[in-house]
C-alpha cells in the first residue's frame, strides 16, 4: 500500500479522533453525562457503532466507550525512514475515523447544526424501507457517494445525469477548493431528492458518514445479521451493497480517512486526481483505490471497478430515459403540455389482440400534435391504446402490463405520469418539448420497453394516440368496461379457487432468508406484487424469483399449512425456514424482508391488533414508532405476534383469519383509514359490522393503551366480546 496513502489517512483519523473527543467534551460539560443523543427515526441508535460493536447509545456517557474503542484503533503515524506494510494500519485509521464521525455528526443534531441548509442529513429508517422494493428488483443497483466539486458546473451535471440514466442512488456532498458540488447542482437547477435519485447529505467530509450509515444498517435491516456481528455486516456491505465513492477535487486527509474507512466496507474510491492507487483486490472486490482524469470515463470507471451490474434502456428519444427521472414532477412553471387530471379527458388502455390485428412498431398519432398548440392553450384530451399480441400472452396479463405505463412514460426526462386507466394525469415540460419531445415519443418508449421487460409473452405491440376530444369520448367506454370486467374477474379469485401458489425471492438479494408466498387473497408484503404479478412473472422468466408452488397436501385448514408450500420454504430459506401459517400472525407467521409497506402487531392488553403503515411517524399504543417496530420485524425472520404486510392485505378475507380477522383490528393511524376508505367500509359490511372502521381507534383518540381501551370499551368494539388471543 502507498505510504503517501497510509500516512494521509492516519494523520485525518486522528484529526477526526481530536474532532470528535473535544466535541463530546463540552457536550457533556454543557449538557452533562445524561443527555439524549440519537438520530431521526432510527432504530439503530448510533448504527456504526451498534452494528459493528453492538452499542445501543442512547447517552452522552454512553458515547465515551464509542470513543475510547475509535482511540484504540488509532495507529500512529508512519516515520519518513521506516517503510513497513500500512495496509492494515490505514483500514484501522479508517474504522476509527467512521466511528468518531457518526459522533460528530450526533452532536451536531445534538445542538441543531444537522442537517445542514439544503441537505437531507441523516436518512432515516422509514426512508431506506420505502425504497427497499427498488434496492433489491434491480431498478436502483448501486449507490454512489460524491465528495467534493467538479472543476466546473457542466462536468458535475453529466457526471449525475449519467450516474441516474444507470438508475444509480446518488448521495452528494462535502467540498474541494471551497466549492461543493451540491451547490454546483443548485445553479444548475438540477431537482434533487430521493424520487430522482440525488440526495445531498452535507458540505463538509464528515458529514459523508450518512451514506455509510446508510449502507451498514442494510446489513441489519434487510439481512437479517444482529448488531455486534461487525464481519458479518462489513461482509454484507460488500457483497450485496453496491457502493462506491467518488472524490472530485484535491483529497485531503479527512477525506483519505474517510475513504479508508469505506474500503473498510467493500466500497472502493475512484478519484479524478493524480493519487496513489491500491491496486490488489480482496477488502474490495476489485481495486481499491484507482484514478480516472478523463471525465468521459469516469462514470463507466466507477461501475466497472465496483461490479455494479446496469442496465441502460437505449430508447430512440430525444430525452435522457431512466429510473432516476421516475419522481420527477413537471411544476406548472416548467410545463408546455398536459393530459388529464383536471385538464380534461385522459385515460391509457393495454388490450390483447390477434396476431394479424397488430403490426409491431407502428405508433399512429390521431389528432394534432403538442408542436400545433392554439395560443395559450396547455392541456388536450389523449387516449393512450396499446395493442399487444403475443404466442403466451393471457388476458389476465393485460392489467399487469398496463400498469407499467405509468413507470415506462416517468422515465422519460421531463414527463410526468400520475395515476393509471381513466383518472391518469401526464404532462410534458417545456425543456423536453424544446428538446424535440412529440407525442409519438411515448408511443416510441411503450414499444420499446414491452419488448425489452416482456419480451417472453409480448410478440407484437402497436400503440394509437388519440388527441381529438371527440374521439376520446367515444373510446373511453370501451375501456372503462374493460376495467370493471378485470376487477370482477381478479375479485373473484381465493385461494380455494386455485392449486397453485407463488413465491417471490426477489428481496434475497437483501434478505438472504427470506421467502414472500403470495396467494390470490394474500399480496406481498411490499404491496407491488399479486398472484397475478408472480404468474406474468412466471410466464415471462420461468427462472426467476417468481417460482409456482403446487399447494398439495393440506396440513392445518385454520392456519392456512401445505406440506408444499412448507417443503419449498424450507429450501428456498437455506433451510432456516421449517414453515408458514398463511392466515395467523402468532402461529409460524410469513417472515419479513424489510420492505413492508405496514407492520401489524398484538396488543395483548386489547385482545386484538394493530396495524401501522411506514409513512406514519407518530407513536401507537404498542409503545413503539413505525421505526423501532421494523428494526424487530425484518432480515427474513419470523416473529410470531408482529407481521409485515401490503396495505391491501388488511382488507382481505384471509386477513389474520386464525385469529378471527378483520374484527382483531383495534387501531390503525387516520391517514391509513383513508387510504383504505370505502375497500375497508365494504370488507366490514359483508363480515356483519358495517361501522367497524368508526370502532377502531386513531392517534386522534389514542396512543397509548390506557386511551385505547378507554375508546374501544366506548365504541364497543366487537374485539371485547371475541375469545382471548393469548
Amino acid at each position: 500500500m502507498s505510504k503517501v496513502v497510509a500516512c494521509a489517512a492516519i494523520r485525518g483519523a486522528h484529526d477526526i479522533f481530536k474532532q470528535a473527543s473535544d466535541f463530546l467534551d463540552k457536550a457533556i460539560k454543557e449538557k452533562g453525562p445524561a443527555q439524549k443523543i440519537g438520530f431521526p427515526e432510527t432504530a439503530f441508535y448510533l448504527p456504526m457503532a451498534n452494528a459493528l460493536l453492538g452499542a445501543k447509545v442512547e447517552t452522552l456517557k454512553e458515547v465515551l466507550p464509542i470513543l475510547e474503542h475509535a482511540k484504540s484503533l488509532l495507529p500512529k503515524v508512519p516515520q519518513d525512514n521506516v517503510w513497513l506494510p500500512y495496509l492494515g494500519d490505514a483500514l484501522n485509521a479508517g474504522m476509527s475515523s467512521l466511528f468518531c464521525e457518526e459522533i460528530i455528526v450526533a452532536l451536531r443534531y445534538l445542538y441543531n447544526q444537522e442537517p445542514q441548509k439544503d441537505c437531507n442529513g441523516f436518512f432515516t429508517d422509514t426512508i431506506m424501507r420505502s425504497l427497499g422494493i427498488q434496492l433489491v428488483d434491480g431498478r436502483m443497483p448501486g449507490f454512489a457517494a460524491i465528495l467534493g466539486a467538479a472543476p466546473n458546473n457542466k462536468i458535475a451535471v453529466e457526471i449525475v445525469r449519467e450516474l441516474q440514466e444507470r438508475n444509480i442512488l446518488i448521495f452528494v456532498g462535502s467540498s474541494a477548493g471551497g466549492r461543493s458540488i451540491i451547490d454546483q447542482l443548485i445553479e444548475e437547477n438540477v431537482q434533487m431528492g430521493w424520487d430522482n435519485y440525488i440526495v445531498p447529505y452535507g458540505r463538509d467530509t464528515i458529514s459523508a458518514i450518512y451514506p455509510l450509515n446508510w449502507a451498514i444498517r442494510s446489513a441489519l435491516t434487510f439481512g437479517g445479521i444482529k448488531p455486534g456481528q461487525a464481519q458479518k455486516c462489513l461482509l454484507y456491505a460488500k457483497e450485496r451493497v453496491f457502493a462506491f465513492g467518488l472524490v472530485l477535487g484535491e483529497l485531503d486527509d479527512i477525506k483519505y480517512a474517510t475513504g479508508a474507512g469505506a474500503i473498510n466496507m467493500g466500497f472502493p474510491i475512484i478519484a479524478d486526481t493524480d493519487i496513489p492507487e491500491i491496486k490488489p483486490s480482496g477488502i474490495t472486490t476489485y481495486e481499491a483505490l484507482v484514478k480516472e482524469l478523463d471525465y468521459k470515463k469516469i462514470v463507466p470507471r466507477c461501475i466497472e471497478v465496483r461490479g455494479v451490474k446496469v442496465k441502460i434502456a437505449s430508447i430512440p428519444i430525444p430525452v435522457s430515459y431512466a429510473a432516476a427521472f421516475e419522481g420527477e414532477r413537471v411544476r406548472k412553471e416548467q410545463l408546455h403540455i398536459e393530459f388529464g387530471g383536471k385538464a380534461g379527458p385522459s385515460f391509457e388502455y393495454l388490450t390483447l389482440k390477434k396476431s394479424e390485428e397488430v403490426l409491431d412498431g407502428k405508433i399512429e398519432l390521431i389528432g394534432g400534435d403538442i408542436d400545433n398548440l392554439q395560443k395559450d392553450q396547455k392541456s388536450l384530451p389523449l387516449a393512450i391504446i396499446v395493442e399487444v399480441a403475443g404466442r403466451k400472452m393471457q388476458k389476465d396479463f393485460e392489467p399487469i402490463l398496463e400498469r407499467q405505463i405509468h413507470r415506462f412514460i416517468n422515465y422519460a426526462m421531463g414527463l410526468m405520469h400520475i395515476g393509471q386507466r381513466d383518472m391518469n394525469w401526464i404532462r410534458v415540460s417545456l425543456d423536453a418539448f424544446n428538446k424535440g419531445f412529440r407525442l409519438k415519443h411515448i408511443g416510441v418508449i411503450l414499444h420499446a420497453m414491452l419488448h425489452q421487460e416482456y419480451s417472453a409473452i409480448v410478440d407484437k405491440v402497436q400503440v394509437k394516440l388519440y388527441t381529438k376530444q371527440a374521439d376520446v369520448e367515444k373510446l373511453l367506454p370501451q375501456a372503462k368496461k374493460a376495467f370493471e370486467e378485470r376487477d370482477e374477474r381478479l375479485g373473484g379469485m381465493t385461494d380455494e379457487s386455485v392449486d397453485t401458489f407463488y413465491s417471490c425471492t426477489l428481496c434475497q438479494s437483501f434478505a438472504p432468508n427470506h421467502v414472500c408466498i403470495i396467494t390470490p387473497e394474500r399480496l406481498g408484503l411490499c404491496g407491488a406484487y399479486s398472484w397475478l404479478d408472480g404468474k406474468a412473472s412466471y410466464e415471462i422468466t420461468p427462472t426467476g424469483p417468481n417460482q409456482p408452488i403446487l399447494k398439495g397436501e393440506m396440513i392445518d385448514q385454520r392456519l392456512g399449512q401445505w406440506k408444499n408450500i412448507n417443503d419449498f420454504l424450507y429450501n428456498k430459506s437455506n433451510k432456516t425456514i421449517t414453515g408458514v401459517s398463511m392466515y395467523s400472525l402468532m402461529d409460524a407467521p410469513q417472515s419479513s424482508c424489510g420492505c413492508f409497506e405496514c407492520i401489524v402487531a398484538i396488543l395483548p392488553e386489547a385482545n386484538g391488533v394493530m396495524i401501522v403503515h411506514r409513512d406514519y411517524s407518530g407513536m401507537t399504543p404498542c409503545g413503539m414508532t413505525f421505526t423501532t417496530l421494523a428494526g424487530s420485524v425484518g432480515g427474513g425472520v419470523q416473529t410470531p405476534g408482529f407481521l409485515g404486510v401490503g396495505k391491501l392485505y388488511t382488507i382481505s378475507k384471509k386477513f389474520i383469519s386464525a385469529e378471527g380477522g378483520l374484527k382483531r383490528l383495534v387501531w390503525m393511524p387516520k391517514e391509513l383509514k383513508e387510504i383504505l376508505g370505502e375497500k375497508f367500509k365494504k370488507c366490514a359490511r359483508d363480515l356483519g359490522d358495517p361501522d367497524l372502521l368508526d370502532k377502531i381507534a386513531d392517534e386522534s383518540v389514542a396512543t397509548t393503551l390506557e386511551d385505547l381501551l378507554s375508546f374501544l370499551n366506548k365504541a364497543g368494539h366487537p374485539v371485547l366480546k371475541m375469545p382471548p388471543l393469548l
